[in-house]
């Protein structure tokens, strides 16, 4: 991680009754912005949130609102697992771990434990902030771990580093996920043309829980060759990706009418890629409006599994890099 001089986070002030401005709390909390060049990013205290993310006048991430909270994951870091936890109920060199069920209609935990936490600020340059957050155990997660978070505003676009350290006394499983929701500038996302260079896809069952894989061959769920996205809906875990020399796998989005392109990229430690079309979200006007591409370092129920987890033994370090390229910023896409 990067150590630059902190700088002031800015209050979000609205207009109350009487026509005075008032300083209020954000519903998450404060405000950190950074830019570079026509690029300006908004991360929130609560959960390190990726809120907004535009170049000039052009949205590159569907966000939220500074007076709303994060909905269907939106930009949240999901972490210390990403996806599900079935039943809510794993177990870990011998350590049980009993998760509150909050997709309680699929019987599952989702997405982590620390979107919803307060972050404190490290660090913020005028194109960089780093938050960091303390994970202590609990019955969901018996292992204390210390996560910093790095966004950073480039040439290439925005990179977006985490750094995971084991301050406790026992080795901690670990895994890693990113839920940003892109956006091209159509109206929706039937008309984009989305390319995902994997070779093989997780298969799912009514719960959204791995039952198997099969290769995306032949298949409607082949996107190697990029094609419209059309009426296809997709909550689908992506793997066998294939990388550049330098190691990164990267999803691509394009609206080929208006010349929008982004590039969603993943280093070595992210071996999966989550691709959800938004068919469930709430409210029901933002269905199918923008696409996550969600890295992941671990597939669904990896608590459970075992795939691929991270094992984070005492005093170890561990780091992984994921980022987003808007066309015309440096990165070839």
């Amino acid at each position: 991680m990067h150590e630059d001089d902190p700088g002031r986070t800015g209050d979000s002030l609205r207009t109350d009754k009487t026509g005075h401005d008032a300083a209020e709390v954000a519903p998450t909390g404060d405000q950190h912005s950074i830019g570079y060049g026509r690029q300006e990013v908004v991360v929130t205290e609560v959960g390190a949130t990726l809120r907004s993310y535009r170049v000039g006048d052009d949205s590159v991430v569907d966000g939220f609102p500074v007076t709303d909270i994060s909905s269907s994951g939106r930009g949240q870091v999901l972490a210390p697992w990403p996806n599900r936890v079935g039943d809510g109920r794993y177990a870990y060199e011998g350590i049980e771990g009993r998760v509150a069920l909050d997709e309680p209609e699929r019987r599952n935990a989702i997405h982590g434990l620390v979107r919803w936490l307060p972050w404190r600020l490290v660090s913020r340059a005028q194109n960089v902030v780093v938050l960091a957050c303390r994970l202590y155990p609990q019955p969901g997660y018996p292992w204390m771990i210390d996560l910093a978070v790095e966004y950073r505003l480039g040439r290439a676009g925005l990179a977006v580093t985490t750094e995971v350290t084991n301050p406790g006394t026992l080795p901690a499983p670990f895994g890693l996920g990113f839920h940003p929701y892109l956006t091209v500038g159509t109206p929706s996302i039937d008309t984009a043309r989305l390319k995902v260079p994997a070779g093989r896809r997780l298969v799912a069952d009514e719960r959204g829980l791995p039952t198997g894989e099969a290769a995306v061959e032949g298949t409607e769920l082949d996107f190697r060759v990029g094609h419209r996205i059309g009426s296809l809906r997709l909550d689908t875990a992506y793997f066998d990706l294939e990388r550049s020399a330098d190691g990164l796998a990267s999803v691509e989005l394009e609206d080929s009418g208006a010349g929008r392109r982004l590039a969603v990229w993943m280093d070595t430690c992210f071996g999966y890629v989550m691709v959800f079309t938004g068919d469930t979200v709430h409210p029901a006007s933002s269905r199918r409006t923008a696409l996550a591409i969600e890295p992941m370092t671990c597939p669904p129920d990896a608590l459970r599994s075992g795939r691929d987890l991270v094992r984070i033994a005492p005093g170890d370090i561990w780091r992984a890099t994921w980022g987003i390229t808007p066309d015309g910023l440096g990165r070839s896409i």
